[in-house]
């Protein structure tokens, strides 16, 4: 079957160099947003409805016309303020191995390493960070046809890393992106898998992968937007719609929704802080802790090295750098551990979410 084109905010081009500060300027400095626009970026980066006339039943819920809403979110798409509407699916329940890579390497080498690791389909986010000599930190998932740990060693290799760790999550606390527009202040909710179970595969029929091929394509403009897709793989909207309930019940798919281009929408500052709990006994305590925090949008355990001990990842966004500063106290308060770093993304270089099966 012939496939859609990746959009424009999935195509991978290199914002420009960061201020000093951490903020990019350029295309990923902040736009303007009205009341209206900020009610709508609340609204599907929630739940996406997935009816027969989504944009319709969007505009009612805000008071507007249909015209007008479609209108409001093909400037935000534009404006690269939303990045895509999509299906959200689980890397692992549909088979993919995934790891954090932190990767070290000569501040004279870290843009073109940077922009050749992008190439990889299953690099989804990637941004140089201050704060530790492991400088370059992306997400990688692969295939079941291939190896996670060969593919992150050649990439080393090829582009002249200094040093590397494989930091795979050992345990989920919290996923949950979500930012209050009108507030402008974290509103991430927390996802709790059970962790006996969120890294259990679940099996996939040949029709349920030509679905997801579908679904994670980026939905269009268009009023009746998944008529073409339904029609595709010769289904109706409302079949579509049940098999999509049916991956959310699997835990295949998470959600329908909108991913923003946080930075965009004003949301300039992330910060991935690192915690060290030394304690087994505080950890799960500590996790649950960070994960609590309305700022906190991911939160994870991975593995420690000698020359990393830091066990506890919380990611914070915030619209300044001190707000994320002060969550992180706040956060060491709550947790009562004091041993944490926060390494301030000063470039992004990719983000886009996983393409499955293609």
């Amino acid at each position: 079957m012939p496939r859609q084109r990746p959009s424009a905010e999935a195509r991978l081009v290199p914002p420009p160099q960061p201020s000093r500060n951490g903020s990019a300027p350029g295309p990923a400095s902040h736009v303007d947003l009205d009341h209206d626009d900020r009610r709508a970026l609340n609204i599907i980066q929630g739940r996406f409805p997935l009816v027969d006339e989504p944009y319709r039943a969007i505009a009612q819920e805000l008071g507007l016309t249909e015209e007008d809403a479609l209108r409001r979110i093909g400037v935000l798409k534009r404006k690269h303020v939303v990045r895509q509407i999509s299906a959200i699916f689980d890397t692992r329940r549909l088979g993919y191995t995934t790891s954090l890579v932190a990767m070290a390497f000569p501040p004279e080498r870290l843009h073109k390493a940077a922009l050749a690791i992008n190439r990889h389909s299953g690099v989804s986010h990637n941004y140089a960070r201050e704060g530790h000599r492991f400088n370059l930190w992306f997400t990688l998932a692969v295939p079941p046809t291939e190896g996670l740990e060969e593919t992150v060693a050649g990439m080393a290799r090829r582009n002249g890393s200094a040093d590397y760790r494989m930091l795979p999550v050992i345990r989920f606390f919290k996923i949950g992106v979500n930012f209050d527009m009108l507030k402008e202040e974290g509103a991430a909710f927390t996802y709790e898998p059970d962790n006996a179970d969120w890294n259990k595969v679940e099996p996939v029929t040949e029709f349920e992968v030509r679905v997801i091929r579908e679904l994670q394509e980026d939905l269009s403009l268009d009023p009746r937007p998944f008529d073409a897709p339904a029609k595709r793989l010769g289904l109706s909207n409302t079949e579509l719609f049940r098999i999509a309930e049916g991956f959310q019940r699997r835990g295949i798919m998470r959600r329908f929704s909108a991913v923003l281009h946080h930075r965009r929408a004003g949301f300039k500052y992330n910060a991935m802080s690192v915690w060290r709990v030394e304690d087994p006994s505080q950890k799960d305590t500590v996790g649950r802790a960070l994960a609590s925090s309305k700022w906190v949008t991911h939160c994870y355990e991975r593995p420690t090295f000698p020359d990393w001990p830091y066990s506890h990842y919380a990611m914070i966004h915030a619209t300044t750098r001190e707000r994320c500063e002060e969550v992180a106290q706040e956060l060491a308060r709550q947790s009562g551990i004091s041993d944490y770093l926060l390494l301030f993304s000063t470039r992004e270089y990719k983000k886009t979410r996983v393409r499955y099966f293609v």
